[in-house]
Formats: C-alpha cells, structure tokens, sequence
C-alpha cells in the first residue's frame, strides 16, 4: 500500500474532496464523488481512493468495502486534461501526498477484504482498474463497458494487468485492439461483472451480498485474499508450502478459535475479526 498504517490514524478526521467515505456496521462504502467531470480519476481523486483503501487494509473491524459512484457515468477513466498536464485540482483535501505514485491496480491488489463495486452506470477505461480490482461487480443490466484509449492514441496498458487474470488473453487483446464497447450481459460473459440486477434492485441485491460475506469469518476471509495475491509471486514448488503455513496461521486466530466452538455447540458464530 502507498500509505502506512499511522499515514490512516486520523482517517476519520480527514477532509476528502473527491470521493465520499461511510464506515458503518464493518462495512467501509467509498462513493467516487466528482460527477461533473463524470468521476474520471486524477492524481489527487486517486491519492483519496488509496488513502480509504489503505484505512481498510489496516483496519480489521472493516470486513468489507462497498465501491459506488454519484453522477451519469460510474468512472469515465483517468482525466486526460490531468495526463496532459493541465492543472485540474478543483477542490482541496487534507488527504497527505502518498511516499509515491498511486498504482490503482496495486491499490485494490493489496486491500485483502471482500470489495463490491456497485456499478449503476458506464465504465470506461481507467475505470475498469477498479472494478477490475474488486472481488465482486453488481452491474444494472444498462450499463455499458469499454476501453476507448487506442482511438486516442493511448493504449490501456495498466488495465492488462488489472484484467489478465479475469479472461482469456485473447478477449483482454480484442478488447484492447478494437475498442468495442460491452454491453453489461457481454461484460459478464467474459468475467468483467459478476452479476447483472435491474437498476431498481441495485442496492438491496449489494447489502445482500454484503449480509452474506459478514455471515463469514473476516479473518480467514482476509487471510485467504492475502494469500490469493502471494501466490502470484510464488514458484510451483513454493505453493504448498506458503499455503501451509497461511492455514496455520489463520487455525491461531481468535475466529478459528470461535469457528470451531460454535460448530461444537451447534450455534452461529460470532465473529470479532481477529
């Protein structure tokens, strides 16, 4: 993570300015908030993002994020005026400079919780390092999905690695070559959107899942996303042995403890998250 645990100590004294922070109920909800510039990302929205991201990562009494959007368009992708060098800071927050350039795709990679984006509108380009960065996407079956960067001469570079590991190489390269825009059903298809709801259904079918997640050990959960990403970095014969011993470690944990006492007692668990 770009920030440390003491950079998020006074998370909650913070003034943020692009994007809107609820913690409630161990559920952290992010709400992307510059709609008029249909919330595409630049250094200091980015900055923010990372910043809440981190604040989960570190927090265990934040068993889940809930990733949303105000405004027409959930993300349009990065601020090109921003990339140009134009200076777009339209409003200014207390969020400190991170030690280096945000890398979102590294951002979500290293957040080990469950994190749901709810998608009620388009996304484009750098926007799918977000969702693509989420362990689940509930998309209203209208929205539409696609990486425009090559028709101005730009290619989605980070975003290939945000998406290799969701399809085949084949489709990630079409997508990429040919800029053709997804409908919803047709991002589904290739694993982009875990699920498709009526715009009408949207939120209830998101705190559904969120019910459902909680009903889990947020320890073992956030062990097994950790481990998830390390192993990526690990050779064959390297696997088993590290995943051994992330199973003994978590067997150590307060939840496992708990876990196994409430399945002795026929009874529902009741976690603490340690």
């Amino acid at each position: 993570m770009q920030y440390t645990q003491q950079d998020t100590s006074n998370f909650a004294t913070q003034n943020f300015a692009y994007i809107i922070v609820e913690e409630k109920d161990n559920v952290l909800t992010i709400t992307l908030n510059r709609p008029e510039k249909r919330n595409a990302f630049h250094a200091p929205l980015a900055n923010e993002l990372a910043y809440a991201l981190a604040y989960a990562h570190y927090n265990n009494a934040i068993w889940c994020v809930v990733l949303k959007a105000n405004g027409p368009t959930f993300c349009a992708g990065a601020d090109l005026k921003a990339f140009a060098g134009d200076d777009t800071t339209e409003k200014q927050s207390t969020i400190p400079m991170p030690k280096d350039m945000v890398k979102l795709g590294d951002e979500f990679n290293g957040l080990h919780k469950p994190c749901i984006a709810q998608v009620h509108a388009d996304v484009y380009a750098g926007g799918f390092l977000m969702i693509g960065g989420c362990t689940h996407v509930i998309a209203v079956e209208s929205a539409k999905f696609g990486l425009p960067e090559v028709k101005r001469g730009i290619f989605p570079f980070q975003v290939m690695a945000t998406l290799e590991p969701l399809m085949s190489a084949r489709q990630l390269l079409d997508l990429c070559i040919r800029a053709k825009t997804l409908s919803a059903k047709e991002a589904q298809e290739i694993g982009l959107v875990s699920e498709l709801v009526k715009e009408e259904n949207l939120t209830s079918r998101v705190q559904e899942l969120i019910a459902e997640i909680k009903e889990q050990s947020p320890t073992a959960i956030r062990l097994g996303l950790k481990a998830f990403q390390e192993m990526k970095t690990k050779n064959a014969d390297e696997k088993h042995k590290y995943l051994h011993a992330m199973l003994m470690q978590c067997l150590q944990s307060k939840d496992a403890a708990e876990g196994i006492t409430a399945f002795k007692e026929k009874r529902k668990p009741e976690w603490i998250g340690e």
